[in-house]
Order: C-alpha cells, then structure tokens, then sequence
C-alpha cells in the first residue's frame, strides 16, 4: 500500500473515531433531551462518514476494482439521520418534554 495512502486512511479513521467518541460523550453529557439530540446527529453521522471513506479507500487498493458498494452506508446515514432528528425533535415539543433553562424561549409557532 502507498505510504500516502495509508497516512489519509489512518488520519480518516482518526478523525472518525474522534468524531463518534464526541458525538457519544455529547449524547451522555447534556443535559436534556433537545441538546443530546445534537450528539448522535451531527457528530457521529461525521464519525462515521469518515470511518466508511476510509475503509472504502483501504479496500480499494486491496482489491482489484473500486469498493463504490460502501458509499451506500454513508449515504443512508445522511439521508436518514437529520429526517429521523427531525421526527424525534416534533415529537418531543409535542409531548411537551422539559427543558433547561438554556434551550427554553418563545414556543415555535408554525
């Protein structure tokens, strides 16, 4: 394998790991449901995207051909986890969940 290469995957995988690892510290350490609704969304959607490009790069100097099939994980994560934020964020402000006093303001008015 290229040494360039292998020092982009292996920075790749560094920043995912460091992006999950935020992201799920994120999801342990806030304080109610609105904020801990930003860790598994942002930060680890990141994480993950940069892990799956770097195994979709390791993978396609191992083989003969592109590794294009791993692109498909990325792209559901994308797809999905800001629409499944977004269900779980209306059906919280609908159950009226508590919030700290620092992401409490005027009520959404559609």
């Amino acid at each position: 394998m290229n040494p360039w290469l292998e020092g982009i995957v292996c920075v790749l995988l560094l920043v995912g790991s460091v992006f999950t690892l935020i992201g799920s510290i994120g999801l342990l350490r806030l304080p109610d449901f609105f904020t801990r609704l930003h860790g598994p969304t942002k930060a680890t959607t990141l994480g993950v995207g940069s892990t799956v490009i770097a195994s979709m790069l390791y993978f396609t100097t191992q083989h003969d051909g592109l590794s294009l099939h791993e692109l498909l994980i990325p792209l559901f994560l994308f797809i999905t986890a800001p629409v499944s934020a977004q269900i779980l964020c209306k059906s919280a402000m609908q159950q009226r969940l508590k919030r700290t006093e620092k992401t409490k303001g005027e009520p959404w008015q559609p």
